[in-house]
């Protein structure tokens, strides 16, 4: 379970591969729920928020490069 007190714990910034954080995620779901299910939602919501920025700057790239080439 995540530690609630978060002023104890530092937090880190890891930079993984969407492979190795599903691999993570795979390794985690053969852990008991109750113990897991906070850490897979908080790797989730991350992935996904990085996931999204990632298309949302691809998509104005290739927009601006659409509109270049015109």
């Amino acid at each position: 379970m995540l530690n609630p007190d978060r002023t104890a714990m530092p937090e880190l910034q890891l930079s993984l591969t969407l492979h190795e954080t599903n691999l993570i995620l795979e390794a985690l779901g053969e852990m008991p729920f109750a113990r897991v299910h906070q850490l897979i939602a908080k790797i989730q919501q991350q992935a996904h928020a990085q996931l999204q920025a990632t298309q949302d700057t691809t998509s104005s790239e290739n927009l601006t490069r659409s509109q270049d080439e015109r």
